[in-house]
This record gives structure tokens, sequence and C-alpha cells, in this order.
């Protein structure tokens, strides 16, 4: 995300990230460049009134050579400044101020014309799972995972850095909603724990005291 209003920037940072992405800040377009190409973003939310470079240069560059899916915010709504952003590169063009479901619907159609058809990849460090394939590694190592242990993995990696509890999860992933039996879930993650946890890789579910587990890189 690309924005000089931080109060904005962490706004929607929150909101994306409660929607299972990962987000990186640049509040300037050279900064924005760098940071592209440094660690290459599979999406990138671009304001156009940036101090340093204004976003519709930052989106040439970024555009030159590289589909990098770029969606182009501003507080312009003239037909004539939309017309110069796709010209940019954009892929996309919204109006401020706009709704946040709006942003986030953008976003996932976005990245869902990047993916590969038919295939979703989730990730998280080193941690990998095929959707479609219904196949998860961690570095180059393949994890067999029971179909329960699957789909609490998938519910992890899609709310990363979110704290879920007990009862959370037995709704999301079991259908039920009473905590009388909530050990299951402790007990079919401690059971993931040991499948995809190694003396040799950082922890990436951690236990949170008296709340419930969190998925996250540190």
């Amino acid at each position: 995300m690309v924005d000089d209003d931080t109060r904005l920037a962490a706004s929607l940072r929150r909101a994306l990230i409660y929607e299972g992405h990962t987000v990186d800040i640049a509040p300037d377009g050279p900064g924005a460049l760098v940071a592209a190409r440094d660690q290459p973003p599979d999406l990138v939310v671009l304001d156009v009134m940036l101090p340093g470079m204004d976003g519709m240069e930052v989106c040439r560059r970024l555009r030159d050579g590289s589909d990098l899916p770029i969606l182009m915010l501003t507080a312009r709504d003239a037909i004539s400044d939309r017309v110069a952003g796709l010209d940019a590169g954009a892929d996309d063009y919204l109006v401020k101020p706009f709704a946040y479901d709006e942003l986030l619907a953008r976003v996932r159609a976005l990245l869902r014309r990047r993916e590969p058809e038919g295939r979703e990849i989730l990730h998280c460090m080193d941690l990998v799972m095929d959707v479609s394939r219904h196949e998860v590694r961690r570095g180059d190592r393949v994890i067999e995972l029971t179909a329960l242990q699957f789909d609490v993995l998938e519910h992890f990696l899609r709310h990363q850095d979110q704290v879920l509890d007990r009862e959370r999860l037995l709704v999301a992933v079991w259908g039920i909603e009473s905590d009388a039996v909530s050990n299951v879930v402790d007990v079919t993650v401690a059971g993931l724990r040991a499948r995809i946890e190694t003396e040799d890789r950082p922890r990436l579910l951690h236990t949170v005291r008296g709340v419930g587990y969190v998925l996250r890189e540190r």
C-alpha cells in the first residue's frame, strides 16, 4: 500500500490483514519503488497524490515490464483523471471516499485474475498451501495432513495475525456453536503443530493464553 495519509493507510492495513492479507506500507513514491523491487508484492494499492513522485509516475514505473496488479486510489473523480490512471497502467481505479467492502472486493478480484486458473495458493513464511491440490509444504518438505487438520490450517492461513478463539474455530471449521467440546480444538491444533513445525524452523502457530491461537510469522 502506497499512501502518505498515515491514518487512512493504517485503517486500510487493518482491514486487509483481517481479510488474511500481509500488508506493507510505503509513504511515498520512491519508497514504493524500492519496496516493490526488494520484495515484489502480489498487488499494489496506490494513491495518486504522493510526495517525492506522484502515483501516476509510480504506476508507470511499476507497470514497465510487469503484470503486477495495481489499484489506484484518488480523490479526483473526473473522467479524465480516471482515464489518465488507466492509461498509466492501473488495473482498477477507486475514488475517495469509498466503502471498505468495495475496496476489499476489488482487491479480491484483482488477485483472482493473477492466480493460475483453478489454483489458489496460501502461505505464511515458508509454509505453503495449494488449496486446489490439497497439498501443504514447509520449505522443501511435503506435509501430510488429515482432512480436518487441512481445514483448520486453511482457516488459520486465511486469517493470519488474528487471534482465533476456540469458539470461533468450532463454528468456522466444525460447524459447532457450543464450546462444551472445545477440547477438540486443542487436540487438533496440537496434532497440526506436530506436523508443520520442526526444530530447525520458526514456530508459526502460537498459543495466546486464555484466548486461543494465532498464525503469524513472528
